[in-house]
């Protein structure tokens, strides 16, 4: 398991700008934290500091799962993680109370990566808005999800390539 610190900089896939929103500043967490009213997780924090969004490289683009999903049975993926912006045609963190309405999943959630059917989210119904939010795996279609860490960072240090697996989506 990768240490939270060496991924920082290393999770990016700085071969693309496809998703990276605008630099954050303390003002645009602040407002993001207000419209969102959460308190989002400092390690999310610290990687939106590197770069706001945007493609994670191969090496750390799945995460392994202890049972099967709609996706695969044993992983899901995790190929881009959504910034805090406005930036035109690109989804964002921003967009999380449409998007679970939208898709009909639970209130308590910030989403961090997805494509309208199988979403990743900070799933704050187990603690407080200020508090340390575990990550689980949404599925709209088959109204499912899976637990997937206790926290950001532990998911972060988690991710590994998504080669290691069998190919095995339905």
């Amino acid at each position: 398991m990768a240490r939270f610190e060496d991924l920082k900089i290393s999770l990016w896939d700085t071969g693309s700008d496809y998703g990276v929103q605008p630099t954050v500043t303390a003002e645009v967490i602040q407002e993001a934290e207000r419209l969102l009213n959460v308190t989002l997780p400092d390690s999310l924090l610290d990687l939106l500091r590197q770069q706001n969004g945007g493609q994670i490289a191969s090496s750390r683009s799945a995460f392994p799962t202890r049972g099967p999903t709609s996706w695969s049975a044993d992983h899901v993926p995790f190929d881009s993680l959504l910034g805090i912006g406005r930036r035109e045609g690109m989804v964002s963190l921003l967009d999380s109370p449409y998007l679970i309405e939208e898709w009909g999943l639970p209130d308590l959630a910030v989403l961090v990566s997805g494509d309208g059917h199988c979403w990743i989210g900070l799933d704050y119904r187990f603690c407080d808005r200020n508090g340390e939010p575990s990550v689980t795996w949404f599925d709209a279609d088959d109204n499912s999800e899976l637990r997937l860490a206790p926290d950001f960072r532990s998911f972060v240090e988690g991710l590994t390539a998504a080669s290691g697996f069998a190919e095995c989506e339905e």
